[in-house]
């Protein structure tokens, strides 16, 4: 029996819109173990274009499934709050991690070495708007994801559970 070749790596100069989805979760074990051998999420980041950006690991149940998913997303923290933006490259689906947060909007946050409890709620309007500036201040590339498709990217807050 021939082993199944491993899926294109991704990379952040490719058109990650049209990445088939065992290459996103392919993508997202491999840096999910790095961490997980490093013991920190400082040992994961991406980079594109000059711009560098730390990744942050999110657990969420599966909305289908029940099982625990750990998701690296690029870091956007401010004041002790983090936001996940839902872009998928500028697919023009969610991503399934978005599914998992809002059927379930507990999530843990691995930042560093610290893990942290929090809950998830979409972001509207002006606070939308406010979170999606500072997601694009550190991933510039979130601009040409939004270019990309016709869905409104959703950001979702991450406020910790007390």
């Amino acid at each position: 029996m021939s082993e199944q070749p491993e899926p294109q790596q991704p990379t952040a100069d490719m058109d990650l819109s049209v990445l088939p989805d065992d290459a996103w979760v392919f993508d997202q074990a491999r840096l999910v173990q790095t961490a997980t051998e490093s013991g920190t999420t400082e040992s994961i980041a991406v980079e594109h274009e000059g711009v560098t950006a730390q990744l942050i690991v999110i657990t969420t149940r599966g909305a289908r499934t029940g099982r625990e998913r750990q998701t690296p997303l690029i870091r956007i923290e401010h004041e002790g709050l983090y936001a996940v933006v839902a872009s998928k490259g500028g697919a023009p689906s969610h991503p399934a991690w978005y599914h998992n947060l809002v059927a379930d909007t507990a999530t843990e946050v691995w930042d560093g070495r610290a893990r942290s409890r929090h809950r998830a709620r979409e972001l509207h309007g002006a606070e939308r708007e406010e979170w999606w500036g500072r997601a694009v201040r550190e991933w510039p590339s979130y601009s040409s994801y939004r270019a990309k498709t016709s869905r409104l990217i959703p950001v979702l807050l991450l406020e910790p559970i007390g």
